[in-house]
């Protein structure tokens, strides 16, 4: 390997006021009613889950004050017996300061439901499966869309809301639809869970996943992208598809002391600057390897997989 020169990173890029954060994306469940041929965590019948106790505790270990949640899966719906509770326990925390936002197929979605997550705080409903990889790709759009209006809902920004100008509307009720893209959220994830049994992940170590939104790029702060994190059922990582290894454990610790942790390490503030490639030289990795590595590997997310596993241990980083 290639020896780098010492970084000249700063020694932490997480600077927010304590106990607040922009924005999470927690997936709770990975149980789904669908076994979409993409998708990067395994969701399905059989997917993961937690115990509603968990997913309590993940909730009180939330920052104290939060712009944005996304609630995720697997299918949210397809867990309404926590994913209720999991809203009542954030209204508490959160009450109106907070938007709370669901991503769904919509498979399960019916008016009764609607009315509910509504009643529990929910403010903005993406229909995340407008692609060809799910089941219906979109063929209730229509009928979803008439349900939302007749409830005072508006579709006047229905695109993801990935721009720090719109990403946060807590006073509207919202919704938007949207699919996977290989330009967008495919790119990267495609080395994952079952799009990497189906061989049907994008091979090129140059689409740089780490570098959008979804990806590392601002998980710390500091960039021009909302400050986001991904929740992986209790594991916290700074992009969707997760490090190697998770940054913590969200219901033994609180998420802001995870990160102000994590913040010390020079890989990671490569990670939060979008660069995957040079997340090794503080570790003499250096960029010219990463990138060979990348290119040999045909995908950025295995390059960091194997980085991880090979050159650096990130367990030490899981322990408080």
């Amino acid at each position: 390997m290639n020896t780098a020169t010492s970084s000249s990173r700063p020694e932490t890029r997480f600077t927010p006021a304590p106990e607040h954060f922009e924005s999470i994306y927690w997936v709770f469940t990975q149980l789904c009613n669908d076994s979409c041929a993409h998708c990067y965590n395994l969701s399905g019948p059989r997917g993961e889950r937690l115990e509603l106790e968990e997913c309590l505790a993940i909730v009180a270990n939330l920052p104290d004050t939060l712009d944005r949640l996304i609630l995720s899966g697997g299918e949210p719906l397809a867990e309404r017996k926590k994913l209720y509770p999991i809203l009542e326990a954030l209204q508490h925390k959160y009450g109106s300061r907070t938007q709370i936002m669901l991503q769904t197929n919509g498979d399960l979605l019916t008016g009764e439901i609607l009315d509910e997550i509504l009643r529990l705080g929910v403010t903005r409903i993406d229909l995340a499966s407008i692609d060809r990889y799910h089941k219906h790709a979109g063929e209730r759009l229509a009928k979803l869309a008439d349900l939302f209006k007749s409830r005072g809902m508006t579709d006047e920004n229905a695109a993801p809301l990935i721009e720090k100008e719109t990403y946060v509307q807590p006073d509207k009720l919202t919704f938007g639809y949207w699919g996977a893209t290989e330009e967008m959220w495919l790119g990267g994830n495609w080395a994952r869970g079952r799009a990497m049994e189906k061989n049907i992940w994008k091979r090129d170590g140059n689409h740089n996943f780490c570098a959008i939104l979804s990806g590392g790029k601002g998980f710390l702060g500091g960039t021009e992208l909302p400050q986001e994190i991904s929740i992986q059922l209790w594991k916290v990582n700074p992009c969707c598809p997760g490090t190697k290894y998770p940054m913590g454990d969200a219901r033994k610790e609180k998420v802001t002391d995870i990160l102000k942790r994590v913040a010390k390490s020079e890989v990671f503030q490569a990670i939060n600057d979008g660069d995957p490639y040079r997340m090794g030289e503080s570790v003499g990795v250096s960029e010219a390897f990463a990138r060979a590595r990348a290119g040999e590997l045909e995908n950025v997310c295995l390059w960091c997989d194997e980085f991880f596993e090979k050159h650096y241990s990130q367990v030490e980083l899981v322990k408080p």
